[in-house]
């Protein structure tokens, strides 16, 4: 980009940054210039800000999952239209955290349908309410319970509801021709998640979630993951989803055996390494501490 561009986008972000202050994940992702770039055949990802867009160049037109924020947002929709004239037939959400869904906005008749899971649809509007910003918002107008699944030229996509994860809206959406998984937020890759209690977060089910899509999917599927520390690595394979698995199994084992030992809430939060997850590394480490120790205590 050149540096008026990026000087003036980065000024927008911060803005919108500002603006979705009362949303945790709206804080956490720095200024990067944009990655817009194929993964198989017809299908690719997008990075800039917040969560990984995934993005589809049909025949008949194009698939956007998720959308960041509004200063992002048009670079991706910039980018696909160099691919050709053609309509946006869907723009999908993974679950309604601003760093995937504030940029919904710039998607406003553009996309042809918004899609997302029913509970993802509750919690952007509640949300978005608290923060008195919905007329900021773009919400979806097709949702789903357990599962959902859509023809767009030759091209096949099937949406997926496993439960409570990282929030209670989370779904994750298979472009079966080329074998990729869009799971947003359900895997940090070795970053420390968020873990959105207020919104229907729930570890013990996020294992089970994990280990149903472990199952699911094949050795050649090829995983997007919402977030990674090492922004390059926004992509993996079945093994990265297990590591996952493992350390929120991990932070849930140590964190019950520090509460039989007795062991105080806030000692509990000195903690600095998760043991048998030393790959997980960053800022982030009390958030899940802390929704753990709540978990298991029932809070």
């Amino acid at each position: 980009m050149k540096r008026r561009n990026f000087i003036k986008d980065s000024a927008l972000a911060m803005a919108m940054l500002s603006i979705y202050k009362s949303d945790v994940f709206a804080q956490q992702e720095l200024l990067r210039a944009y990655n817009f770039k194929p993964l198989r055949n017809n299908v690719g990802i997008f990075t800039e800000q917040g969560g990984t867009i995934g993005w589809l160049n049909s025949s008949s037109g194009f698939v956007v999952v998720d959308a960041q924020f509004p200063a992002s947002a048009p670079h991706v929709i910039e980018e696909l239209k160099k691919l050709g004239e053609k309509p946006f037939k869907y723009l999908i959400n993974t679950h309604h955290h601003s760093d995937h869904t504030a940029g919904n906005i710039s998607f406003k008749g553009l996309a042809d349908k918004v899609v997302a899971h029913q509970n993802s649809l509750v919690n952007q509007k509640r949300v978005a309410e608290k923060a008195n910003n919905l007329d900021q918002q773009l919400l979806p107008d097709t949702t789903f319970g357990t599962g959902w699944k859509a023809k767009i030229g030759e091209d096949k996509i099937s949406g997926y509801y496993y439960g409570s994860g990282h929030t209670n809206g989370d779904a994750v959406y298979h472009f079966e021709n080329t074998n990729i998984v869009h799971v947003g937020d359900l895997v940090s890759n070795r970053k420390y998640p968020y873990i959105d209690r207020e919104n229907g977060a729930h570890i013990g089910n996020w294992i089970i979630a994990l280990d149903k899509i472990y199952n699911q999917f094949d050795n050649d599927t090829l995983f997007i993951f919402g977030h990674s520390r090492e922004p390059e690595k926004v992509t993996g394979n079945k093994a990265d989803v297990k590591a996952f698995q493992n350390y929120l199994q991990n932070l849930l084992t140590f964190v019950g055996n520090e509460i039989k030992a007795g062991k105080s809430k806030e000692e509990i939060l000195k903690t600095t390494a998760i043991p048998n997850a030393s790959e997980w590394q960053g800022e982030g480490i009390q958030r899940s501490l802390t929704a753990a120790y709540d978990e298991l205590k029932g809070v």
